[in-house]
């Protein structure tokens, strides 16, 4: 697989991407050259090597590392940050109160991985290295982290996608590192002119009220960019959640639907792909893009979510 530079967004702000699911543009780890250097995501633990490829590349060590920050402790955000951790001597993990225990101890956040992508698990995954308490930093809704003389990065409780999901505002670029909260960028789709959001509804925490809740804290915040786990930044703030939100009622309505009629995930995402492919068709998007593979992989996992949301609301 070719090495692609890390990604310069300006002059302190890159991004290395981690070639998840082994696809270019899926997830990848920020850096931000402050006094304290800072990683926001690792990826699963077969991203660190692409991780530590790009550190090199932009000509920093691992013992300058001094955050790993992960929004949130699904797999293809924080996975790999217990592998990352061993090669970086003077860092410390920062992750949201309720993440704390199971970066300590991943067994159970591997077996429902593990049930979601059953015999991919290993390739996609492993290994699942647990982090030590004493290297781990919590930090929940207002709290700071200095990372440099003028740059204080402040903490949002941003639930929706996941109970254990925080928000990173960085004030010098007044942008902020969303995880998975508001979404997935599909970065294929730019070099054809499009920007394009979707939700991200996996199971199990999905919350389609909170996930909304969250939405509007990011939209009134006023922001210039938001930096997506999945994939890359963007400047067209009110574009990305207006197309976050519309879209996550016709995710919530069509699951709705399909629950209503009896019927599994698999029929959900079928359907959602329908109308993504109609939606994409109008701005000149092939059905075979090379997006579609992402989208197609995303739209079973989200409806496996939507399915788990509606099946807790009947008990």
């Amino acid at each position: 697989m070719e090495e692609k530079k890390p990604i310069q967004i300006d002059n302190r702000i890159s991004l290395i991407d981690g070639h998840d699911l082994g696809v270019a543009g899926r997830t990848g780890a920020y850096v931000i050259q402050e006094e304290a250097l800072t990683l926001i995501e690792t990826g699963p633990s077969p991203s660190i090597k692409h991780v530590k490829r790009g550190l090199e590349a932009l000509g920093l060590s691992l013992e300058d590392v001094r955050y790993i920050i992960v929004t949130h402790i699904h797999l293809d955000h924080a996975g790999g940050a217990g592998l990352l951790l061993r090669e970086c001597p003077n860092a410390k993990v920062v992750v949201h109160p309720r993440g704390e225990r199971h970066l300590i101890n991943p067994r159970k956040l591997a077996a429902g991985a593990r049930a979601i992508y059953g015999d991919s698990f290993a390739e996609l995954f492993d290994p699942i290295i647990p982090v030590p308490e004493d290297h781990i930093i919590t930090k929940t809704e207002g709290d700071t982290l200095e990372i440099g003389p003028n740059c204080n990065l402040k903490f949002y409780d941003t639930p929706g996608h996941a109970k254990h999901h925080f928000s990173i505002y960085d004030p010098t670029s007044n942008g902020m590192f969303t995880g998975d909260t508001v979404g997935v960028r599909y970065a294929q789709l730019s070099r054809n002119g499009v920007d394009f959001f979707l939700p991200s509804t996996s199971p199990n925490h999905f919350d389609p009220s909170a996930m909304e809740t969250s939405i509007k804290r990011i939209r009134e915040l006023n922001l210039n960019r938001i930096y997506f786990g999945h994939f890359g930044m963007t400047e067209y703030v009110d574009v990305a959640l207006q197309q976050v939100s519309k879209w996550l009622s016709i995710f919530v309505e069509e699951g709705e639907r399909v629950f209503a009629e009896g019927k599994g995930y698999d029929e959900l995402a079928a359907r959602l792909m329908g109308r993504i492919r109609k939606k994409l068709r109008g701005q000149g998007i092939d059905d075979d893009h090379e997006v579609y593979i992402l989208i197609n992989l995303d739209m079973q996992v989200s409806s496996l979510g939507i399915m788990d949301y509606f099946q807790k609301l009947k008990h």
